[in-house]
C-alpha cells in the first residue's frame, strides 16, 4: 500500500508541473497589458510602469517568470496579485468558502443521486422509475443559470426559505441554495448511473447465489447489490469534485459567493498570470489528492482489488 502511495505521487508531479505550465502560458499569451488595464483611461507614469513591470517580472522572457513562479511555489511564495495582497491571503480567504459549498454539494448529489438511483433501479419499470428518469432528464437539459435564477425565485422571494445572495463569511445556512443548485445536474448523472450499475449488478451470479443461499433482501441490497454498484458512482463523483470547484463560478456569481470561481474569473479578466496559476495549482492538488482516496476506497469496495507491486 505505501508503494502504490509513493507511486502516485511520483506520477502527480509531471502531471502537477504540465498544468502549471500550460496555464502560465496560455496567461502570458493573452493579447494586451495587464498594467495597463489597471490604470483603466488613464496614461500611467512611464517610471511607475516600469517599476511595476520589474516588480512583477513582466520584463522577462516566459521560461524566465515561469520558472520564478516555480522556486516562489517550492519556498511557500504564491505571488503577489496586482492588486498588491499575497495570493496566499486570496487563497486562504476564498478557497475555504468553495470547498464548502463543493462538499456540500457532493454530499448532496452523492447521499441523494445514490439512495433515489437505488430505488429506481430496484423497482425497473415501475411508476417511482419513470418519474425519476423524467426529473433527471429535465435537470440535464436545463443550463446551470436557469436553474440558479429559479431557484432564487422560488426558494428565495416567493417562499423565502433561503437567502437570494450569500452574506458576508458565507455561512452555512447561505450557502444551502447554492449547494442544490450546483448538485442539480451532476445529481441528476448518479441517479442515472446508480440506477443503471444497480440493474446490471442485480443480473450477476454472486447475487442469485445469495438469493439461492435463503439471504433477505435486508441484507442482499446493501452488502451486495449496493456495495459493487457503487465502483463507478465513486469514480464519477471524485471526478465530480474538481469540477465542482472550477464549475461554481457560473453559481458563485448569480449568488455573490466570496469563493474561488468568482475570484478567479476576474483574475483572468486582469491578465494576472501568478494569481490564476497558483489557482489551479492547488486545484490540481486537492484533485489528485481526492483521486488517491478514490483509488485507495476501492479496495473497501471491492476486495478482489488489491494493490500489488
Amino acid at each position: 500500500m505505501a508503494g502504490y502511495i509513493f507511486r502516485r505521487i511520483l506520477q502527480a508531479i509531471p502531471v502537477l508541473l504540465g498544468t502549471t505550465f500550460l496555464i502560465y502560458f496560455m496567461v502570458f499569451a493573452m493579447p494586451g497589458d495587464p498594467l495597463l488595464a489597471l490604470f483603466g483611461d488613464k496614461t500611467p507614469n512611464p517610471a511607475l510602469l516600469e517599476r511595476l513591470r520589474q516588480e512583477y517580472h513582466l520584463d522577462q522572457p516566459f521560461i524566465v517568470q515561469y520558472f520564478l513562479y516555480l522556486g516562489g511555489i517550492l519556498r511557500g511564495d504564491f505571488g503577489t496579485s496586482f492588486s498588491g495582497e499575497p495570493v496566499s491571503e486570496i487563497l486562504a480567504r476564498t478557497f475555504p468558502v468553495t470547498i464548502r459549498l463543493a462538499i456540500m454539494a457532493l454530499f448532496i448529489e452523492f447521499v441523494g443521486g445514490v439512495l433515489i438511483g437505488l430505488v429506481s433501479g430496484l423497482r425497473k419499470g415501475k411508476l417511482f422509475d419513470a418519474s425519476a428518469l423524467v426529473i433527471s432528464l429535465i435537470f440535464i437539459s436545463l443550463p446551470i443559470f436557469v436553474i440558479a435564477f429559479v431557484g432564487q425565485f422560488i426558494f428565495g422571494i416567493q417562499l423565502g426559505w433561503a437567502r437570494t445572495t450569500v452574506s458576508s463569511g458565507a455561512p452555512i445556512q447561505d450557502l444551502i441554495l447554492p449547494a442544490f443548485v450546483l448538485a442539480s445536474i451532476t445529481f441528476a448523472q448518479i441517479v442515472r448511473l446508480t440506477r443503471a450499475s444497480v440493474i446490471e449488478t442485480q443480473t450477476l451470479d454472486f447475487v442469485r447465489t445469495a438469493y439461492g443461499k435463503g439471504l433477505t433482501r435486508r441484507r442482499i441490497i446493501p452488502v451486495h447489490i449496493l456495495r459493487n454498484s457503487l465502483i463507478p458512482v465513486v469514480t464519477y463523483a471524485a471526478t465530480d469534485f474538481g469540477v465542482l470547484l472550477v464549475g461554481a463560478t457560473v453559481t458563485e456569481g448569480i449568488f455573490n459567493v466570496p469563493g474561488v470561481g468568482r475570484t478567479l474569473y476576474q483574475a483572468i479578466i486582469r491578465g494576472e498570470g501568478p494569481t490564476v496559476v497558483s489557482f489551479v495549482t492547488v486545484m490540481v492538488l486537492i484533485y489528485l489528492v481526492v483521486n488517491l482516496v478514490v483509488d485507495l476506497l476501492y479496495g473497501l469496495l471491492d476486495p478482489r482489488i488489491r494493490y500489488v507491486k
